[in-house]
């Protein structure tokens, strides 16, 4: 509905509802799938739930979520590693690698770095579940250094980190689930999640966002506050 507001058709949800009935049309929905699993009990520190199910921070750059998803074709498996901006859905720094490695988490973390210097970030909340990655000394030193602030869901408590999960979701469906013998090999696989992501923050629109993509959502919210 938002898509075709920002083409100049301006429909109301009903009217879509009939139009994609009468197309035969119908959206995409989740499957269930076994989720990958990082935890390996306490291997480290196990950081308090600072988060608290808090959702919708007011402002970008103040509460980030991350985690760690699975992809597997015929050919192996890849793994992706995002860190998301809980207030505009923004996936702000990732990592696609074929093992899950700390390494996979120090590439990703060197992005985010970029991230928080452009944006001159302190004191941000990151958020994200007792795997082993994130309870590892180096990640945990990593964000203490950045003067950025820990938290943890609470063991087998998927809704704590709900955000993340819920982009892996939408992710899958829109360019996965269904489709996974066209991708001719791993470096195939890669390049089209890679794509999505860059699509997802530049184009994709979102009812949560009042219509816009998320980077668009980001810089409208950055300007406003601004002037203020």
């Amino acid at each position: 509905m938002y898509a075709l507001r920002n083409q100049g058709m301006h429909l109301n949800h009903k009217t879509v509802h009939k139009l994609m009935h009468h197309l035969q049309l119908q959206g995409a929905h989740p499957k269930a799938y076994k989720k990958y699993n990082s935890y390996k009990g306490t291997v480290g520190k196990i950081a308090p739930n600072i988060l608290n199910r808090e959702f919708n921070p007011p402002k970008p750059m103040t509460s980030f979520a991350t985690d760690i998803t699975e992809f597997a074709i015929a050919e192996g498996k890849l793994y992706l590693s995002p860190i998301i901006d809980m207030c505009t859905n923004e996936i702000v720094a990732y990592d696609v690698s074929r093992h899950t490695t700390f390494e996979q988490i120090n590439r990703m973390l060197k992005r985010f770095e970029n991230v928080l210097e452009e944006n001159k970030v302190s004191g941000a909340l990151v958020h994200s579940d007792q795997g082993w990655q994130y309870q590892h000394f180096n990640y945990c030193n990593w964000l203490k250094e950045h003067n950025l602030v820990q938290s943890m869901s609470r063991k087998a408590t998927t809704h704590d980190n709900i955000m993340i999960e819920i982009f892996f979701g939408r992710m899958k469906v829109e360019m996965f689930y269904g489709k996974e013998k066209t991708f001719k090999d791993l470096n195939d696989l890669e390049k089209a999640i890679k794509d999505y992501i860059n699509w997802y923050n530049t184009d994709r629109v979102c009812k949560k966002l009042k219509g816009l993509s998320p980077i668009n959502f980001r810089k409208q919210a950055l300007n406003s506050a601004s002037m203020t």
